[in-house]
């Protein structure tokens, strides 16, 4: 199994992102997916979560407005769509695969700042 996600950066405030991750190993259709982030010195977050053929989607209330997480399952990959960004949302991201155990990706840095 293996995620590989793509398309962090600097971003000033204001700022869009997408992020997207490129899943293999597993049928990735079958498998709800989420995206989580981690700022310095705070715990993993939940951002965002979509179930395996993309009909049910949340997000968190932090970024409810502002953050759309959407599939792709003839790309297999998961996107996370982000708008309006603030300095808060400064973190590393990673998308993560309800599949077996649980499997998370490299993460990848996201820098909201002027």
């Amino acid at each position: 199994v293996q995620l590989v996600e793509s398309g962090g950066g600097l971003v000033q405030p204001g700022g869009s992102l997408r992020l997207s991750c490129a899943a293999s190993g597993f049928t990735f259709s079958n498998y709800a997916m989420r995206w989580y982030r981690q700022a310095p010195g705070k715990e993993r977050e939940l951002v965002a979560a979509i179930s395996s053929g993309g009909r049910s989607a949340n997000v968190a209330d932090s970024v409810k407005g502002r953050f759309t997480i959407s599939r792709d399952n003839a790309k297999d990959t998961v996107y996370l769509q982000m708008n309006s960004l603030k300095p808060e949302d400064t973190a590393v991201y990673y998308c993560h695969a309800r599949y077996g155990a649980g499997y998370w990706g490299q993460g990848i840095q996201v820098t909201v700042s002027s």
